[in-house]
């Protein structure tokens, strides 16, 4: 299990250097640019369904209370001290943006789109590196 949440990370964080890479891009171009756009959503809807399945196989290794949904994930790794509460309970909204980028893609507003692609990819860099930490100690 501990290999299998170990490539998960490998693979999130080549989706963030990804999404990093399209940092630089104004809103404009999002706005003009449908391959940019669809690009940037779909990166960062599998990097935070990376994040999801990483909560979900530690969730399961520890046997911890099983989530009803996904923003729930992050509560229960907050809970149980593997992400530090406050970040868990911030963080667990990128489980109701995952949501918008699945299920409402003909909705989504590019200016959210725009502003989570500017302020919340280092959000997913430090799950990435409490779940690398908590991985140290097991």
């Amino acid at each position: 299990m501990k290999d299998e949440i170990v490539s998960k990370l490998e693979q999130l964080e080549e989706y963030v250097h990804i999404l990093k890479g399209y940092q630089h891009f104004k809103l404009e171009d999002l706005q003009t640019d449908h391959t940019l756009k669809g690009a940037v959503e779909r990166y960062l809807e599998i990097a935070l369904e990376c994040t999801i399945d990483i909560g979900e196989m530690i969730i399961s290794r520890e046997k911890l209370k099983r989530p009803e949904t996904y923003k729930e994930v992050f509560l229960v790794l907050g809970e149980h001290g593997i992400l530090p509460g406050d970040f868990a309970i911030k963080f667990a909204q990128s489980a109701g943006f995952r949501n918008i980028l699945v299920h409402m893609y003909a909705k989504i507003d590019i200016e959210r789109l725009y502003y989570y692609l500017q302020n919340n990819i280092e959000d997913i860099e430090q799950f990435a590196k409490y779940i690398a930490q908590y991985l140290i100690k097991y």
